[in-house]
């Protein structure tokens, strides 16, 4: 499956916050978006995790426009994506329930009862695809630890888990590693390379230059709402076509910062 949008626009009231961007991401590829605070990075996440239409334009999922497909099909096309945010938003419980959060609400309840059934009497071993998941951000050792009680770093860690518990085809992450320090950051971006390698598709949006270079195949550069332009990492970096890419690489490019609308103007709707 391709994920893309195909020429979004998004407004919130009378303040346009993405006009008229394509963007597409692949299986087994990595994709970062970077651009100032407020030039509509996370509402652009935010719509590759279908929660919610564009005003103009189109969601697509091979092809077919996402939200003209019944609730079923659309639903199910979502299952097949997961997303971790920029604030970890964990459940007081261990460690072990908040990875399979994602797992048991997937289930149909017929599902979840006979799943409790066919656990009771084995213990409380987690599912293969959790414990893969608390092994990659390296907390296998912490299942049954208050996620509350975790640092900062280790809770996003948790988060990660949670979202490649799933086993999704496409992981969306915003800001994964904002604030975090190196040791959880290099952690979290070894986890972004394992989902690659299975041929997972991943979208991250990043304020972290270095962080874009080191794990992208492919950078794109939003500001103010615009998709300047979406190049392979190297070329990004070393000759850009936009002069304004440029500018912004070096620091040098002035702009109107705000907060983006986005980061509460499209609700979460089914998982």
């Amino acid at each position: 499956m391709t994920l893309a949008v195909e020429d979004v626009s998004v407004s919130f009231g009378d303040d346009p916050v993405l006009e008229s961007v394509s963007l597409d991401v692949s299986p087994g590829e990595v994709v970062t978006v970077v651009g100032p605070s407020g030039t509509g990075k996370t509402t652009l996440i935010r719509l590759f995790a279908l929660f919610g239409p564009p005003d103009t334009g189109r969601v697509t999922a091979d092809g077919d426009d996402v939200w003209r497909l019944s609730d079923d099909r659309r639903l199910a096309v979502r299952r097949r994506v997961a997303m971790a945010f920029q604030e970890p938003s964990l459940f007081n419980a261990p460690v072990a329930e908040n990875v399979t959060y994602g797992l048991r609400v997937r289930r149909s309840w017929p599902e979840r009862v006979r799943t409790r059934l066919t656990r009771l009497g084995q213990g409380d071993s987690l599912p293969a695809a959790a414990e893969e998941a608390l092994e990659t951000v390296g907390l296998e050792g912490k299942t049954d630890q208050n996620a509350l009680s975790l640092s900062g770093g280790e809770a996003q860690r948790v988060a990660f888990a949670r979202a490649l518990a799933v086993e999704p085809e496409y992981l969306l992450l915003d800001e994964p590693t904002s604030n975090l320090d190196p040791r959880n950051t290099a952690v979290l971006e070894g986890a972004i390379e394992r989902a690659r390698e299975r041929g997972v598709g991943v979208l991250v949006a990043t304020h972290d230059m270095h962080q874009a270079e080191r794990v992208s195949d492919r950078v794109a550069f939003v500001l103010e709402g615009e998709l300047v332009e979406c190049l392979e990492t190297e070329r990004f970096f070393e000759s850009p076509r936009d002069p304004r890419t440029r500018q912004f690489i070096d620091g040098e490019l002035l702009y109107d910062e705000s907060p983006d609308p986005g980061r509460n103007g499209l609700a979460r709707t089914e998982l």
